[in-house]
Formats: C-alpha cells, structure tokens, sequence
C-alpha cells in the first residue's frame, strides 16, 4: 500500500510518501480500506519534535483518524462504512487496521468526509460544551471560531440558545463564522479586540498566548474558561489562584473512553439531524500530506483540512 512515512522529527518536508506493508489485523481488529485521513494540528506538533500526548518511535506512519469501508475482519462488518482512531499511528495511508470496539458507524444518508472531519473535532467540541455547562442566554466567546473545532463550538452553543461571540484572525474566517450563526464577531488580530466583546461567562480557548489572556479577562464573575489549543504556540496560562480570586473556574473535559464515545455518537447524530455541520476547508491527496501540514501551521485553514486517499464518488 501507498502510505505517508515520517522517519525523522522537523518540518512538513520530512513527510515523505512511499510503500509500506500492508496491516494485518489482529484480535478484535478489522482493516479499512480508507477514503479520507483526519489532520489535527496535534499531529503538526508531533511532527515537529515537540512534546505532546503522542508518544512514539520513528520511523511510524502519522495518523490518528480514518474513515472508509470495512475490507477485512468481522463478517458483520464487511462493506460498512465507518470511522475509526486508529491509537495514534497509521492513518495516513490507503490501509489501516483499527480495533473493531472503536469504530463508528456513519450514519445513512451522511457523507463519509463529514464524518471523518467530525471525528476528533466533534468530540473534542461536544465533551467542552458539556464540561463548561453552557446554559441559554449566556454569553459566549469562541476564539479560533473558523477552526474545526471553534466552528462546531459556535453551532453547537447556539443550539444551546447561547449568544456567541465569535474571535477569528481575518475578514475571510470572520465570514465562515457568521455564516455558522455568530451573533457577533471580533477580529483577534486588532488592537482592543477584547474591549469590543463585553463581558462573557464563558470562554473557550483555541489561542492561547496573549489573545487567551485577554479574552479571560472578559470573564464576569462565575463564568467559565477551557483552553483547547495552542494556535499562538503557547497556552494561556492562566494562574489557578488568579481565576479563584475572580470567581472564575478552568474547566478541562477530563475524557474518559465512555464519555469520548458518547460525544462522538452525539455529534454524529446531531449532524445526521442537519443541526451541526462540519466546515471542511480545503483537502489533499495522501501525496501532499506535507503541504496540509504546511498550511495548517501557516494558520492559512478554514475548518477541517482531510487527507484524501481514495475519496468516495
């Protein structure tokens, strides 16, 4: 099979595409032919060398998210299309065996790519909502608004009856967020862009660095804050005590295997429903998996970018 091999730690470059065995399922594991590959900017990270939640030793095929056709393993399975974590490694390639308790079957009548792109992003998205409580009628700033996540941040609190805020860099992804529903929406890279949003009582963080500072202080008092990314390169840092002091907790999802499955067959349904969609910005073929890596990091991405390996139609 055709598969993407990373064998040294540093820029997109060293994302090179080449021949590989094909997985061979074991116990309890089926083999998907695979469609579309999910990029997330942990993997960006993990690529680069720096510390993070993958552990693992080069040279591995990247890749924690897949959706295709079962080709090989439980017969009950055979044909079905799915999505699937594939535990870390192995996704960005034409074959990937996944544990057959992990997968999700994707709905009818859903396309397979919106699937995928809802994978990590909307589960990440549903856990956060549901951690910070959002309740309607509450004012809520959503940074990187036009990300994957942050955009199924803005549709998800406002079916929660939630005013949103939308933050986002740019007139271009200020537009995908309005379009999402935003009842407003504030442009980060401005000076006093925090002074223009008001007081908020929740906020979920996709920055971090100096923009998740300021936006923690537009908190009011018992509000909430989830930091869930790093675009900045930093987190916000937000001291415990300083919070504490302002009447302001930190909240963090804290998943567990059963809460992860439920927020992912939520999101599903949700979007079977027509009341959420994923926003998929732009795709590649599995040949330039260096160049989504490249674009993701030039923060130069609307919504979810795919890998495209054999793309369904």
């Amino acid at each position: 099979m055709r598969a993407v091999w990373l064998r040294e730690f540093g820029g997109p470059e060293v994302l090179r595409v080449g021949d590989a065995p094909d997985p061979v399922p074991g116990d309890g594991q089926v083999l998907v032919e695979v469609a579309y590959a999910n990029i997330t900017f942990v993997e960006t990270q993990f690529r680069s060398g720096r510390p993070g939640p993958f552990k693992a030793e080069l040279p591995i095929i990247p890749g924690n998210g897949v959706g295709g056709t079962v080709v090989q393993g439980d017969a009950a399975l055979l044909g079905r299309r799915v999505i699937s974590a594939t535990g870390g490694s192995g996704g960005y390639a034409e074959l990937a065996a996944v544990d057959a308790a992990g997968l999700f079957e994707v709905p009818d009548g859903m396309a397979l790519d919106d699937a995928v792109a809802l994978l990590a992003d909307g589960r990440t998205a549903t856990m956060m909502l549901r951690a910070a409580e959002v309740a309607a009628g509450e004012r809520v700033l959503v940074e990187a608004a036009a990300g994957g996540v942050g955009s199924l941040l803005v549709q998800l609190a406002k079916g929660r009856g939630a005013h949103v805020v939308a933050a986002a860099g740019g007139g271009r992804k200020l537009d995908v967020a309005r379009g999402l529903g935003a009842d407003e929406v504030v442009d980060y890279r401005e000076d006093g862009w925090a002074e223009k949003v008001g007081l908020v009582d929740v906020v979920f963080d996709g920055v971090g660095g100096e923009v998740g500072r300021a936006a923690f202080g537009r908190l009011r008092g018992g509000g909430r804050m989830v930091s869930y990314g790093l675009a900045s390169g930093q987190w916000a840092g937000i001291d415990e005590a300083e919070a504490e002091g302002r009447g302001v907790r930190l909240v963090s999802a804290r998943p567990t295997s059963q809460l992860v499955r439920d927020a992912t067959e939520s999101v599903l349904a949700e979007a079977a429903a027509g009341r959420v969609r994923p926003v998929i910005g732009q795709r590649f073929p599995l040949e330039r998996a260096a160049d989504a890596h490249a674009a993701i990091e030039r923060r130069a991405t609307i919504g979810k970018t795919l890998l495209e390996v054999r793309p369904e139609g």
